[in-house]
C-alpha cells in the first residue's frame, strides 16, 4: 500500500531550500591551496620580522626610543598590512635602505597573496557560474535519474554501456537525490548533480527536467515515486517517463500518474529467484541478459537497409520482437514478416565491450 507522503529530504535532514546544482570537477582541495598561501603569508611575516630586528638599533621607537622583539613584530604585521602609522620609524640609512629594498617588496608580496586568494575564490565562483549557465542552456534530450541508489546506479550504467561508455553519454545524464554525499559520488563518476527533493518541481526544474527525453524514477519509496511522476510529467508532457516500484499494488497508481512503463522491483527479483531454481540455466540467461555490457544484451535497433522485405527469422540477429508504430509484434506473428524499412527491432546480440571515452 502506498504509505502517508513524507518529504525525502526531511529525511536526509535537510531544509526545504537547500538544493543545489554539482558538475562533476576535477581540482585540488581548496583547503590545501588556502592552506598553502597562509603558510606563505606567515613565511613573509618572519622575514620581515627577522630583517627588522636584526637592524633594531637602526630603528626609533616614539614611546620609549628602542625596538625591541615584539616592538619588531608589532612593525612587521602593521607594516605589511597597511603603510604604518608612524609610531616606529627607521632613522639610520641601513634600516631605510633594509625597508627600500627588503620590506616593501615583501609588503607587495603579502599583499599579493591576500588578494591573490579573496580574487581566486571570486573567480572559481564566477567560473562555477558560468559553467553552470553553459550546461543548462546546452542540455537537451538527456536522461534525468531520479535516485543514484542501487536501482538508479544499475540504469545508469546500462544507458552508458548502451551508449557505446563515451565521456558524451555521461554528460547526457543528470542525477538527482537528496542526499549530498550521493550525488557527490555521482559527480565523482562524471555525471551533473542536482541536491534536493525531487517531488518539488524547483528542484526538477534545476535538472532541466521540462527539456528532457526520458525521466527515470528510482526512489526508494513508493509514494515517492508517485509523486516525482505526477511532478516530472506536469513540468514534461513528452518525456518517457519510466518507474520502478517495490509493490505491485501501486503499479497502477504510477501509470496514472504518468509514468509510461513501470518496473516492480520485488517481483521481478522474485521471478528470476524462481526462475533459477526451476532451470538454473535458463535464470542464468536471463540474469545475463539483465547485466549490459557483458555475454549477451537484448538491443532494440533500426532495420537496415538489406533487411527490408525479408522474413524475421532470415536477419543476421536473433530477433525476439518487431517494434511497428506503436505496436509491439512477436517474432511468431505473421504480420511481424516482410520487415518494414520503418520497424524497430528488439535483438539479443552479443555484448560489446564499451568504447574509451
Amino acid at each position: 500500500m502506498i504509505l502517508p507522503s513524507h518529504d525525502a529530504a526531511a529525511r536526509d535532514g535537510q531544509h526545504d531550500t537547500d538544493f543545489r546544482v554539482l558538475l562533476p570537477r576535477y581540482t585540488v582541495a581548496p583547503i590545501r591551496q588556502v592552506g598553502r598561501r597562509l603558510l606563505m603569508a606567515l613565511l613573509v611575516m618572519v622575514a620581515t620580522v627577522f630583517i627588522v630586528y636584526a637592524d633594531r638599533g637602526g630603528y626609533h621607537d616614539n614611546a620609549d626610543g628602542s625596538v625591541d622583539f615584539l616592538d619588531a613584530v608589532y612593525y612587521s604585521t602593521v607594516t605589511l598590512s597597511t603603510t604604518g602609522y608612524g609610531d616606529i620609524v627607521p632613522h639610520s640609512d641601513s634600516a631605510r635602505l633594509s625597508n627600500i629594498l627588503l620590506v616593501t617588496p615583501l609588503r607587495v608580496l603579502f599583499l599579493i597573496i591576500l588578494v591573490g586568494t579573496t580574487l581566486e575564490v571570486l573567480t572559481d565562483r564566477t567560473r562555477e557560474q558560468w559553467r553552470l549557465t553553459r550546461w543548462r542552456s546546452a542540455l537537451r534530450d538527456h536522461t534525468v535519474v531520479v535516485g543514484f541508489g542501487t536501482k538508479g546506479r544499475s540504469a545508469v550504467q546500462t544507458l552508458y554501456a548502451a551508449a557505446g561508455g563515451t565521456v558524451r553519454e555521461k554528460q547526457r545524464i543528470v542525477v538527482v537525490d537528496p542526499n549530498p554525499k550521493v550525488v557527490e559520488s555521482a559527480t565523482a563518476h562524471g555525471y551533473a548533480g542536482v541536491i534536493g527533493d525531487a517531488t518539488r518541481s524547483d528542484v526538477l526544474t534545476r535538472a532541466e527536467v521540462q527539456k528532457a527525453r526520458q525521466i527515470i524514477v528510482a526512489t526508494q519509496r513508493d509514494d515517492t515515486a508517485v509523486l516525482v511522476t505526477l511532478t516530472a510529467r506536469q513540468l514534461n508532457r513528452t518525456a518517457k517517463i519510466v518507474a520502478a516500484v517495490r509493490e505491485e499494488e501501486n503499479a497502477p497508481l504510477l501509470r496514472q500518474s504518468g509514468a509510461d512503463a513501470v518496473i516492480t522491483s520485488a517481483s521481478a527479483a522474485g521471478r528470476l529467484l524462481g526462475l533459477s531454481v526451476l532451470s538454473p540455466s535458463a535464470g542464468t540467461v536471463m540474469e545475463d541478459l539483465i547485466q549490459q555490457g557483458s555475454g549477451l544484451d537484448i538491443v532494440e535497433r533500426p532495420v537496415v537497409k538489406a533487411e527490408v522485405g525479408r522474413g524475421v527469422r532470415d536477419t543476421d540477429d536473433l530477433v525476439v520482437s518487431v517494434l511497428r508504430g506503436h505496436r509491439l509484434l512477436g517474432y511468431d506473428d505473421p504480420e511481424a514478416s516482410p520487415l518494414k524499412a520503418t520497424d524497430r527491432l528488439i535483438t539479443i546480440v552479443r555484448a560489446r565491450p564499451p568504447a574509451e571515452g
